[in-house]
Order: structure tokens, then C-alpha cells, then sequence
């Protein structure tokens, strides 16, 4: 889901679809609240399911994302708990985490004093 973002907005595409799962539309809903992406839509049935977003760009045509980076991954998975989460690019960008309570920025899950799993940074 990260790279069909990343690669998207390389082309300067005005949407992106991917296959459906909750962490996948999880995120994207909150990469919707924090301002990165917009549109972020659910559509199809069942196992034919696929969201939708519109990317957002700036007013000189720059992607509103200039990068997406996967922190834990299947080989080593990145734990981390509330104390120990990093702002991103001088709090410019957001770190995102899986937490008990859901996928979480890294200002969140400090205020809930939740820890977790890094899943990627947006900046």
C-alpha cells in the first residue's frame, strides 16, 4: 500500500486503489485525518473489495507525501513504547504505530500512553 502511494504520486495521479483489508483502510483513514491523503473510500463486496483515495498536492504540484518510509517489517519487527517514540523530521512529519487501541500517530499514543509497533513514517 505504501509503494502504489508512493509510486502514484511519482505519476502525479489524482487516485489510488489497492486491495482492501482493516489495516490498510485503517491507515489510510488516518493518513486522511492527518491531512496526507483525502477521499479515502471503501467500495465492492466481499473479497472484491478495494479503497479508493485521492492524493493530495501542493499549489507548486509537489506531492502533499514527499516520503513514505516502512519501519517494521516482516524480518524485524520494531517495538516501541510511548516514551521511546521519535518525532518525525523535527515534527514535520508523522510516525505511525500499532498499538492495542488501534493504529495510532506517535503524538496520540504519547498523550494515551500507548506503546507499540512502528508500522511507517509520512513526512
Amino acid at each position: 500500500m505504501l509503494t502504489t502511494i508512493r509510486n502514484a504520486q511519482a505519476v502525479k495521479k489524482e487516485t489510488v486503489k489497492f486491495p482492501y483489508s482493516k489495516i490498510k483502510f485503517n491507515l489510510a483513514k488516518l493518513l486522511e485525518n492527518e491531512g496526507f491523503i483525502s477521499n479515502v473510500e471503501a467500495k465492492g463486496v466481499n473479497k472484491k473489495m478495494v479503497i479508493t483515495a485521492s492524493l493530495k498536492y501542493r499549489e507548486n504540484g509537489q506531492p502533499q507525501i514527499t516520503n513514505l518510509r516502512r519501519l517494521s517489517k516482516p524480518g524485524q519487527r520494531l517495538y516501541v513504547s510511548y516514551k521511546d517514540v521519535r518525532s518525525v523530521k523535527g515534527g514535520y512529519g508523522k510516525v505511525i504505530l500499532s498499538t492495542p487501541k488501534g493504529l495510532l500517530t506517535g503524538d496520540e499514543a504519547k498523550k494515551q500512553k500507548v506503546g507499540g509497533e512502528f508500522i511507517c513514517e509520512v513526512w
